[in-house]
C-alpha cells in the first residue's frame, strides 16, 4: 500500500487547494492510502532559537506525518506571485537538519489552484525550487487550476479534465514509489 500525504498551503476553511487534495484522495487508486494533513495552521513561525529537541508538538506532528508517507502531494495557492508564508514556514521547519530532513529523497509533486488565470503557476514553480533545494525528489508534474472558483461546487471538483490530470499526478507519485520498491527487490 502506497501512502501519500497531501499538504495544502492554504489555511482558508473553503480552500480550493484543500478541495483539490480531497479530489486527489478520491482519484487515488485502491493501492493508495491518501491522508490529508490538517495541522499547518498550528506550526509556529520558524526561529532557529526555538529549533530544539524535543520540537514543538505541531512541528513534531508534521515531521512524523511526512516521515510516515511514501510521497507528498503539495497543493499551493499563489500569494503575491509566490508560496504562502505558512507553507514556506512549515517547510523551513521540516528542512532541518538539511542532510537528514524528512523530505530528502522523498518523492513529491506540486499542484495548485487559484482564482486567477494562471492557476498558481508561479507559486508551483517556486515551491518545486524550494523542495528540490532540500533534496526532495520533485516529479515533473504540473497541474495549474485557473479560475478555481468555477471548478468546484460545494467543495467538490466538477472539472473532468482537471480530475483526470489530478489522477495522473497521484498515479505518477504511486508509480515512483513502486519503481523504488522494485529497485530494492532487485538489489
Amino acid at each position: 500500500m502506497t501512502r501519500i500525504l497531501g499538504i495544502s498551503g492554504s489555511l482558508r476553511r473553503d480552500s480550493h487547494n484543500t478541495s483539490l487534495l480531497r479530489a486527489a484522495a478520491g482519484a487515488a487508486g485502491p493501492d493508495v492510502q491518501f491522508e490529508l494533513y490538517d495541522g499547518l495552521k498550528e506550526v509556529p513561525p520558524y526561529d532557529e532559537d526555538d529549533d530544539v529537541h524535543p520540537r514543538a508538538a505541531s512541528v513534531a506532528r508534521l515531521n512524523q506525518a511526512i516521515a510516515n508517507a511514501d510521497a507528498v502531494l503539495f497543493a499551493t495557492p499563489e500569494y503575491n506571485s509566490s508560496i504562502p508564508g505558512q507553507l514556506k514556514n512549515a517547510i523551513d521547519w521540516v528542512s532541518r537538519p538539511v542532510a537528514t530532513n524528512v523530505l530528502r529523497n522523498k518523492p513529491v509533486a506540486v499542484v495548485g489552484a487559484s482564482t486567477g488565470a494562471f492557476g498558481a503557476a508561479w507559486a508551483q514553480a517556486e515551491l518545486r525550487k524550494v523542495l528540490a533545494a532540500l533534496g526532495a525528489r520533485v516529479l515533473d508534474v504540473e497541474l495549474p487550476v485557473p479560475h478555481a472558483h468555477t471548478r468546484f461546487e460545494e467543495g467538490g471538483l466538477i472539472d473532468d479534465e482537471i480530475r483526470a490530470n489530478l489522477a495522473e499526478a497521484v498515479e505518477a507519485l504511486a508509480a515512483e514509489i513502486r519503481g523504488r520498491e522494485d529497485m530494492r527487490v532487485v538489489a
